[in-house]
């Protein structure tokens, strides 16, 4: 190993070892808590996870318990984290865990890997912080740390570079040291490495960051923009109870496969591209409402708009007009495969689980 490679090395950890972060699954060598947490941990940030991961694992605290939960509860429980296939996946593989390991993480890393919803990085993460294996765990944190350490122009988002990445990464850990070095590597990239304002002058290495003495940490790492996700513009229905129902809003359930399956929502439809959000005036709108709505077997007359709202997926924008509707009738339809409804309020909403765009609605609703 070089120079530039064994400073970074040791350099990184004794940063590590006296700054690390005191995090709730740092507390525990058990690798079901390192397995919960680094899935938690995929696209959101580790403050938001902190209460997310103490309350799950008081939940289910063994394999067997997640394995074992009704899909309701781990997805009620994963509520406002967003991704909840994440879940779905993580309970899934607990499933295989408890019936082929019999509820402990294998300490073998092509079993790992074979689970499902885990890729390259997470079995890296496992394996490397769970049972101190020199494994790599590379995310695009450490691609972003690597990148301007090393000055390295490679497209970060070619399977290729994460490949070469993977590579570098290994050769760097110490012996000995996989979890704590890999462990390092995050934090660098969470804290002092950051992707718009690296705080380079209190970097543990910068001494011999190629990036920096180039003048171009702002610069790396090279990455290709992604698609910008695809707009759709919805109507949505408040539906309001009235007599046994009043103070609850008419809910459904999503279908058990696709974006957000098995959760609940309000009633709401895809508007065609060509009308626009706001391109019709809020008769013409909720007409087309009063009509989509009709076609799923409710009969409800929109009386107002209530509120506008919008969320991001990975690959679709949502874009929202709520109407505040009055329902006529709800039909029974005869179809088995018929979307189920429900009249929900704050007491029933503390047992279904919402995606966060209508989750936030409904607080503001009941508050």
């Amino acid at each position: 190993m070089d120079v530039q490679k064994r400073y970074f090395s040791r350099e990184l950890l004794i940063w590590y070892r006296a700054n690390r972060r005191d995090l709730p699954w740092r507390r525990h060598s058990n690798p079901y808590y390192t397995w919960v947490s680094e899935i938690m941990l995929q696209q959101t940030r580790v403050e938001t996870v902190k209460p997310y991961f103490e309350r799950f694992i008081s939940k289910f605290p063994t394999v067997e318990a997640l394995a074992d939960a009704p899909e309701e509860e781990v997805l009620k429980a994963w509520e406002g984290l967003g991704y909840y296939s994440r879940a779905r996946n993580l309970q899934t593989a607990a499933k295989e865990v408890k019936t082929q390991y019999g509820g402990q993480v294998p300490d073998d890393k092509a079993k790992v890997s074979a689970l499902k919803g885990i890729g390259p990085y997470t079995s890296g993460a496992i394996m490397s912080i769970a049972f101190n294996r020199p494994e790599p765990a590379v995310d695009g944190n450490v691609m972003r740390v690597l990148s301007r350490y090393f000055r390295l122009h490679d497209d970060i988002a070619k399977p290729a570079t994460r490949a070469h990445m993977e590579h570098l990464a290994q050769e760097l850990i110490p012996e000995g040291c996989a979890s704590d070095f890999n462990q390092a590597l995050m934090e660098l990239g969470a804290l002092v490495c950051t992707p718009k304002s690296p705080a380079c002058l209190l970097c543990p290495v910068m001494e011999h960051c190629a990036g920096r003495l180039a003048g171009e940490e702002l610069v790396l790492p090279v990455k290709t923009k992604a698609k910008p996700p695809k707009p759709e513009l919805r109507y949505a229905a408040l539906i309001e109870g009235t007599g046994e129902h009043a103070g609850k809003v008419l809910v459904r359930q999503r279908p058990a496969t696709g974006l957000l399956a098995k959760m609940w929502e309000l009633p709401h439809l895809l508007v065609p591209k060509q009308a626009g959000l706001f391109g019709m005036n809020e008769a013409e709108a909720m007409d087309v409402l009063r009509g989509g709505l009709l076609a799923e077997g409710i009969d409800a007359v929109p009386t107002a708009r209530w509120v506008d709202a919008e969320h991001t997926f990975s690959h679709i924008h949502w874009q929202m007009r709520v109407f505040r509707c009055e329902l006529r009738e709800l039909m029974e339809l005869k179809d088995k495969e018929r979307t189920v409804y429900q009249w929900t309020g704050l007491e029933e909403m503390e047992h279904l689980a919402f995606p966060n765009l209508f989750l936030r609605m409904l607080k503001d609703y009941f508050q």
